[in-house]
């Protein structure tokens, strides 16, 4: 898998790590994320651990300290969810916790990390959340999420399809004939919006003209200069819209755009009476019984979290922090805040048919070849990327980068293998660094880990 670098849809400094192994919470997710070095006591029921407190070494994710099966918690964390004994190498803590620690030493500020396999769960960290304090960052950190916040909305859509309010291969303009007027409105339909081959243009380079300039004259001026401005959607929309086409509706490759999300956006409150994060909060997010995702309401964060460095390809130096920005620039496309164990929660719900229907899930894995926003090909369904590893198998998430913050979240087809991992910096690679640059290699050994593959295999 590559590691894109453009805005929104994926990705693309000191050393303090932290990890620790645990047995993977009930089927259903319950259980909070523990989040600072080991050795703290167990999280109360139903909460996050304090601050300064994670959930030790074995102990169980449940709210009462036991497996789902009723019997006492295995206190080496060797059994599974369902009681069975787990496999072991499965799930090796000081090697994913190497790859943390050289992620961090080869330039990235901070990372931090959850991985599941087989009924255990690890959780680790490397780095720092404030380069100005020497904060480290800590497992259980909100961070702002970008383009996994695609995978929401699309589940949303697809239950709107199962009421009956939404069909698949009806055109848009049957809901937005205001927003989407015309042929256009006529020939692409929900399905493009979600697989990316409407046709529609991206709008953010328009929204943010400073970046078009090429690799002489990008500048930050107009992050800094939207960094509180409160867009409407429409205004955004209506930007992609004016914008040349990037191809005809369903032609494939596809072309990557957030104009496709923040029309879904606009269709979930046509439909539902009500806005598509307030609808997304109540049928998806609660749903799946995720306890510190959300969409912002204002610039800043809530709750604990890093700060969000962006380099801007070298032109910021030293790189500036954009945690506090107004998320109205990209909502129903990238605008949520969560957590990585919330991420690899939300995904287990939804491959367990929790979130949508089984044959809902089936019209979200079929995937189109798509470009995405720098270059590069993927395999994109409703909402979903799908990834071949050789030698590990294919897994099915979503990746995704705001200014300043990128994360991925990958579960396997077989749901025994997840991960969700954050960075604290983005387009660190400039003119005049090296090129590759070594976090390149060191988030490319990251994956390999996370991902659970051969040491020989390199995704």
């Amino acid at each position: 898998m590559k590691m894109r670098l453009a805005l929104c849809g994926g990705m693309a400094a000191l050393t303090l790590g932290t990890g620790t192994i645990t047995a993977a919470a009930a089927p259903d997710g319950a259980g909070g994320a523990g989040g600072a070095p080991p050795g703290g006591t167990a999280h109360p029921a139903g909460g996050t651990a304090p601050a300064g407190q994670a959930t030790p070494a074995g102990a169980v994710s449940t709210a009462d300290g036991t497996r789902p099966d009723g019997a006492p918690p295995a206190p080496d964390g060797t059994r599974s969810a369902d009681g069975a004994p787990a496999a072991p190498g499965r799930l090796d803590g000081p090697e994913l916790q190497a790859a943390l620690d050289a992620l961090h030493e080869a330039g990235m500020p901070g990372v931090f990390a959850e991985v599941r396999d087989s009924g255990r769960t690890w959780r680790g960290a490397a780095g720092v959340a404030d380069l100005a304090t020497g904060r480290p960052v800590t497992p259980g950190m909100r961070h702002r999420v970008g383009s996994l916040t695609k995978t929401f909305v699309a589940a949303a859509v697809l239950q709107q399809v199962e009421a009956g309010r939404v069909r698949l291969d009806a055109p848009i303009g049957d809901y937005l004939p205001d927003l989407v007027p015309g042929e256009r409105g006529r020939t692409v339909t929900v399905r493009m919006l979600l697989n990316h081959t409407s046709g529609i243009a991206e709008y953010i380079p328009y929204a943010f003209p400073s970046i078009q300039g090429g690799p002489s004259g990008v500048s930050a001026q107009s992050l800094d200069d939207n960094r509180f401005r409160r867009f409407r959607p429409a205004e955004l929309i209506a930007l992609g819209l004016a914008a040349p086409p990037s191809g005809a509706p369903g032609a494939t490759p596809g072309v990557y755009s957030n104009t496709n999300y923040l029309l879904l956006g606009q269709l979930l409150e046509r439909v539902t009476g009500t806005t598509a994060e307030e609808y997304i909060t109540r049928n998806v997010i609660e749903r799946a019984g995720l306890r510190h995702t959300a969409f912002p309401t204002g610039p800043r964060i809530q709750g604990t979290h890093s700060k969000m460095y962006e380099a801007l390809w070298g032109v910021l130096d030293p790189p500036r922090d954009y945690s506090v920005y107004d998320m109205s620039w990209v909502m129903t496309g990238a605008g949520m805040v969560s957590t990585m164990e919330d991420l690899n929660r939300f995904f287990d719900r939804l491959f367990a048919g929790r979130i949508i229907t089984p044959a809902s899930l089936t019209e979200m894995r079929r995937t189109v070849p798509v470009v995405a926003l720098d270059g590069s090909t993927i395999e994109y369904g409703l909402g979903l990327h799908r990834v071949e590893i050789p030698g590990c198998g294919t897994f099915w998430g979503n990746e995704g980068t705001v200014w300043g913050a990128g994360t991925v979240s990958m579960t396997r087809e077989d749901g025994r293998r997840q991960f969700s991992f954050a960075i604290n910096l983005m387009r660190w690679n400039g003119p005049g660094q090296p090129q590759p640059h070594p976090v390149d290699g060191a988030l490319s050994t990251l994956k390999t880990r996370a991902f659970g593959c051969p040491v020989s295999e390199h995704p």
